[in-house]
C-alpha cells in the first residue's frame, strides 16, 4: 500500500509540469483572445481597428503573446509551488536555532530529546536529522561493529537521508532557469516580426500606411517588454529559491557533522 501511494505522488509530480503548461497555454491563448482582443478595448467595438487602451495594444502585439503569457502563467505557477515547498522543507521553527538545540541534547546525551525536537521541526531538516538520530541509536547498541565502523554507518544513514530530500527541494528549478532564457528569446522573436511588420508598412508606395507601422512598433514593444518582464522575474525566483536551498543543505550538512562528531566522541 506504502508503494503504491508512492508511486502515485511521483506519478502527480511528473504529471504537474505537463499539466501545468497544457492549462497555461490554453489559459493564454483564452486571455489573448477574450480579455485582450475583446472588442471594448477597439474603436467601433471590432478589435481590427485601433485599440483604445492598454489591453488592447497589448492584443496588437501579435501571435508571440499568448505564448508569452502562457511561458508567464508557468512560471508564476512553478514559483508559488516552489515556496510551498520550501516553506514546508525548512520545517517551524529557525533552522540554526534547530541545530543548536540538536547540539546540546547530543552534548548532554539525551538523544530522546534530540527526536522529539526533529518532530516538532518537522520538514526536510528535521527529516535528515532524525533519520541520523535512529541509527545513532542503533549504533550504540551495536556490539558487532567498532567506533570507526559505527560512525561510518551514521554517516551513511545521513548521506542517503539527505539524497531523498534534496530532489524535492530541486525539484522545478530547471522550468525556472529554462524561462529565464526562453522568455527573453520568445520576445526577441516576437520584437522581429513587429519590426519585419513596420518596415512593411514603411516599404509601400506613396504615404507609409501609419496604421501598419503603428501596430508594428507596437507589436515589437509588447513582445520585448513581456520577455524581458518574464525572464527577470523567473531570475530573480530561481536565485532566490537556490539561495534558500544553499542554506537548507548547509544545515542538514552541519546536523550530520555534530550527529557523526558527537557519536565518535562519546564512544571512544
Amino acid at each position: 500500500m506504502a508503494n503504491q501511494q508512492s508511486s502515485l505522488v511521483t506519478t502527480l509530480r511528473s504529471a504537474f509540469v505537463v499539466i501545468v503548461i497544457i492549462l497555461a497555454g490554453i489559459s493564454g491563448f483564452l486571455i489573448f483572445k477574450l480579455v485582450l482582443g475583446n472588442g471594448s478595448h477597439f474603436k467601433l467595438g471590432d478589435n481590427h481597428n485601433e485599440p483604445i487602451d492598454f489591453l488592447g495594444r497589448m492584443y496588437t502585439g501579435g501571435p508571440i503573446v499568448p505564448i508569452l503569457i502562457a511561458t508567464a502563467i508557468v512560471m508564476l505557477t512553478v514559483s508559488i509551488e516552489r515556496i510551498i515547498s520550501i516553506i514546508l522543507a525548512t520545517g517551524r521553527g529557525n533552522m540554526s536555532s534547530f541545530v543548536s538545540k540538536i547540539k546540546g541534547h547530543l552534548e548532554s546525551g539525551n538523544v530522546a530529546a534530540a527526536k522529539a525536537e526533529c518532530n516538532r521541526q518537522k520538514g526536510s531538516v528535521g527529516n535528515v536529522v532524525l533519520a541520523g538520530l535512529i541509527k545513532y541509536e542503533n549504533m550504540e547498541n551495536e556490539p558487532t561493529l567498532n567506533r570507526d565502523q559505527k560512525v561510518l554507518a551514521i554517516q551513511k544513514e545521513l548521506e542517503e537521508a539527505t539524497s531523498l530530500e534534496l530532489p524535492g527541494l530541486e525539484r522545478n528549478l530547471v522550468i525556472l532557469s529554462t524561462i529565464a532564457s526562453v522568455a527573453v528569446l520568445l520576445g526577441l522573436f516576437g520584437t522581429v516580426l513587429g519590426m519585419i511588420r513596420a518596415f512593411g508598412a514603411l516599404a509601400t508606395q506613396g504615404a507609409p500606411d501609419a496604421a501598419a507601422l503603428a501596430n508594428g512598433i507596437s507589436e515589437a514593444l509588447f513582445n520585448t517588454a513581456l520577455g524581458i518582464g518574464t525572464s527577470t522575474l523567473a531570475i530573480i525566483f530561481y536565485n532566490t529559491f537556490t539561495t534558500i536551498i544553499d542554506r537548507i543543505t548547509y544545515n542538514i550538512d552541519e546536523s550530520g557533522f555534530i550527529i557523526s562528531q558527537t557519536f565518535a566522541s562519546r564512544n571512544k
